[in-house]
């Protein structure tokens, strides 16, 4: 069975320095890891890969997901 290492459908997550504008210092498939990752680059954000979207921040700011529709 061959792996599915070039599978497109796979999500992945970057941890960018400088609030998004920086370089890319790590990249992984699990969210949660790449937070974790994340807490050790002060300003510091995840992305998503394909959407440029952030998904997690550093400090008090919240994450996309926390944060209410109406706010």
């Amino acid at each position: 069975m061959g792996c599915n290492c070039g599978s497109k459908n796979r999500q992945t997550f970057e941890v960018v320095t400088n609030g998004g504008s920086g370089r890319v210092v790590f990249s992984s498939a699990s969210k949660p890891t790449a937070a974790t990752v994340s807490g050790r680059y002060a300003g510091s954000v995840v992305r998503d890969k394909e959407t440029g979207d952030i998904v997690h921040t550093n400090g008090d700011a919240k994450t996309v997901q926390d944060t209410p529709a109406d706010a």
